[in-house]
């Protein structure tokens, strides 16, 4: 198979998110042949969506057997979300530390791409970061004492996936290397079947409420799609990993919401 194809549905794009998206080890035997490990990474972006629903319900589950063991609300979010960042290798938070830190770090756009490549983290990195657990820890907490809790772990992880593709889709690379530059630009065909199974997978596990979801996702993506541009001149691997982090806080602020 071409590089550049991007058939849909390649029983091997699930294991090539999974290798993409977390720290979870997938043996190069599981794939079919050769021309599955060539096919282009941004093929399987139309899986994000369900990597991430899996990542959620583990974490989930974790939570919540703690939970049947007494722990309070909050711990059990506590240990949901380090289970999680246990699996993706804090990937994503990662990415929303460096974008803080460079966006607003430097002065021009050479100086903000050296600093999003430095690995120390600054002081809007630590802010970045620090927020993005309690806002996540304190609405997974509330998500915990009101008894809804699995289903929101699972949407929240599955829904925030799926800006990543769309910006890596739709702003040019900024650096012209690195992760974002490796994975390549995923066809539109690709794009929109990621949306659908995001949505479905919304709409199944939180019904309606996806809609709101939806929306305040769009809005912040945007926002961060516009600063980005304007800064830097497009996107990076760090660019959408903070689009993850700020749509999953918005997803799960949007469900712990509703239930006040």
């Amino acid at each position: 198979m071409p590089k550049n194809e991007q058939t849909l549905f390649v029983s091997t794009d699930f294991l090539q998110a999974v290798a993409l998206l977390t720290r979870i080890r997938v043996p190069s035997g599981l794939f079919d042949n050769n021309s599955d490990l060539d096919r282009d990474i941004s093929a399987s972006a139309w899986a994000w969506p369900l990597v991430g629903a899996g990542l959620g319900f583990i974490a989930g589950i974790i939570g919540l057997i703690a939970a049947g063991f007494g722990a309070a609300p909050s711990l059990s979010a506590g240990l949901t979300l380090a289970s999680y960042m246990m699996m993706t290798g804090a990937l994503h938070e990662d990415g929303l530390a460096d974008t803080f830190d460079g966006l607003w770090g430097g002065n021009d756009k050479a100086r903000r791409l050296e600093i999003m490549k430095d690995s120390h983290v600054g002081t809007y990195g630590v802010l970045a970061l620090c927020l993005s657990v309690l806002l996540r820890w304190s609405a997974l907490a509330a998500l915990m004492h009101a008894g809804w809790f699995l289903a929101p772990v699972m949407a929240a992880a599955a829904l925030s996936r799926a800006p990543m593709a769309v910006l890596i889709a739709t702003m040019p690379n900024a650096r012209g290397e690195g992760l974002a530059q490796a994975t390549g630009r995923p066809k539109q065909h690709t794009i929109f079947a990621m949306l659908a199974v995001a949505l479905v997978l919304g709409l199944v596990l939180v019904g309606w409420n996806v809609v709101e979801i939806t929306f305040w996702m769009a809005i912040i993506s945007i926002a961060l799609a516009s600063i980005a541009k304007n800064k830097i001149g497009g996107q990076t691997g760090d660019i959408l990993g903070a689009s993850q982090q700020l749509s999953e806080i918005a997803a799960l602020a949007v469900l712990a919401a509703i239930l006040v």
